[in-house]
């Protein structure tokens, strides 16, 4: 975020420079609140929240500074501190829950045994498991950024391969044929990006339009979808040893199923297989764009008898998942120039479906594939009310971090992400804060509660965050009056 000319002479304290008992109870208080899930932009955030925390301590500021916004209990103070920040993951709310805990004099129990305070861990990964759909852990070691991200664990003499700028011109003879398949392999990160010709992403100017048109008919209820990056935070990374097993990129978090069809482990076995020398594969910001899965672009018309047609860029398994939610519609797949799709992407189709029909039957609850159940109300400050069941909640804190951040997903879904793509296919949207994913200052108050009137809250755990995330989705569109695309363009909150 900060040009390195910027701090030259400068003194720098990143998260393993802070007195131990600061740093710990930081930490404490993120695991206690659920404000770490995958843990990658967790360290910066913790860091830059002492910081403003040291400010408030310090001697009073004079009248006028712009500095005296940076009150402890003042929350929109905290989330404008929050503003070169990025969390794909909890929807902001813990992470301004962790600052009260850790910013107070109580010496809470909550921050006992590192944050867990009496929770058992063991349930607490359980339901991260469920939730992020692969192993999770829990823990100050996780908000700490260390739970074990593949690019941390690579070996210090690795080759590093990265895509080529041109696919067209392969580095390696030894390709397959596929484009995005073509690496370029150097000794060094430095080396590599120059020989890869890779430039910084861009933003482009250009409005993102949904590719496809609604079907024609009579229609009681319509909606055009656009292109949508899943735009986790941790690029695809892997590596491996001559002979041996690539590095999970999914590490301890699970990219919403962004990294499923990753192309990073195959290319570090194979390069490493080819070159006799562990291989790095990293993927930059612009190359997961390029090369990763987008939510598929749906257009649908809906009649009030629950019957309709559904379009859809194709792709595989998505109509198999409209289907498990909306059988009642005819799904019909169009070949779309574009970016590459992933029915695998976080309720890609089935939530969509969904939505559509309880929007058209008036329903305020839904049931995911996976059984459960969730219903959600938008108040007219914007705030969101989120009821749950999904089985045993094994750890509520874990339970209401991955809830609450389906919720600030379901959002931006609804009003804000999309991606620009030209009509030849080709993505103007490159950098992560293109994407339209909320900041903390735009994301409305998330309450989550459990529900047993919804449903079993005793029996097996199911995932229940994909439940709100489409509950929540209903919520705002409903709220907003029904636009007819997605994402509409009408904030759920402002300043």
């Amino acid at each position: 975020m900060t040009p390195a000319r910027r701090i030259a002479g400068r003194s720098i304290t990143t998260l393993d420079g802070l007195d131990d008992a600061v740093r710990d109870r930081w930490l404490a208080a993120f695991t206690a609140c659920g404000a770490s899930q995958c843990g990658f932009c967790t360290p910066g955030i913790v860091v830059r929240l002492v910081g403003t925390h040291q400010r408030t301590e310090s001697a009073a500021l004079q009248p006028g500074d712009a500095d005296d916004r940076l009150v402890a209990d003042d929350a929109a103070a905290v989330e404008r501190a929050l503003a070169a920040h990025l969390c794909r993951c909890t929807g902001w709310k813990p992470i301004v829950d962790a600052w009260f805990l850790a910013a107070s004099d109580d010496d809470d129990p909550r921050l006992a045994d590192g944050g867990m305070g009496g929770r058992d861990c063991a349930a607490a990964e359980q339901r991260a498991t469920l939730e992020g759909h692969t192993v999770q852990s829990v823990g100050p070691l996780v908000a700490a950024g260390r739970a074990g991200f593949a690019d941390d664990t690579a070996p210090a003499d690795a080759l590093v391969a990265l895509p080529a700028s041109d696919p067209a011109q392969p580095s390696d003879p030894a390709q397959p044929s596929d484009p995005a398949q073509f690496w370029v392999v150097a000794d060094t990160v430095a080396q590599a990006r120059t020989r890869a010709a890779k430039v910084q992403g861009r933003r482009t100017t250009a409005a993102a339009v949904p590719p496809l048109e609604v079907p024609p008919g009579q229609w009681d209820l319509t909606l055009r979808t656009s292109w949508v990056e899943p735009a986790y935070l941790e690029t695809d990374a892997s590596w491996c040893l001559p002979g041996g097993e690539p590095a999970n990129p999914l590490a301890n978090g699970g990219a919403f199923g962004g990294k499923v069809t990753s192309p990073a482990p195959d290319a570090a076995r194979r390069l490493a297989d080819q070159h006799q020398r562990p291989v790095r594969v990293l993927l930059d910001r612009e190359d997961t764009v390029r090369l990763g899965p987008k939510r598929p672009p749906i257009a649908a018309g809906v009649r009030s008898d629950g019957t309709g047609v559904v379009r859809v860029v194709r792709t595989a398994g998505i109509a198999e998942a409209i289907r498990s939610c909306a059988p009642t519609l005819d799904v019909e797949e169009h070949d779309v120039a574009g970016p590459p799709t992933g029915a695998h992407l976080r309720g890609a189709g089935w939530v969509e479906a969904a939505v559509l029909m309880a929007a058209v039957r008036g329903d305020h609850t839904i049931t995911s594939p996976d059984g459960a159940t969730a219903s959600a109300h938008v108040d007219d400050d914007g705030t969101v009310t989120v009821s749950v069941a999904c089985g045993d909640p094994l750890d509520i804190t874990t339970l209401t971090s991955y809830c609450t951040g389906a919720a600030h997903m379901a959002i931006g879904l609804v009003t804000s992400e999309s991606l620009a793509v030209a009509d030849d296919g080709t993505i103007g949207d490159l950098t992560i804060r293109s994407f339209g994913v909320l900041r903390a200052s735009q994301t409305p108050t998330i309450t989550v509660t459990v529900d047993p009137s919804l449903g079993d809250t005793t029996g097996p755990p199911v995932p229940g965050s994909d439940a709100v995330f489409a509950a929540v989705a209903l919520a705002v569109w409903r709220h907003q009056g029904f636009p007819p695309c997605w994402p509409t363009g009408q904030p759920l909150r402002s300043r």
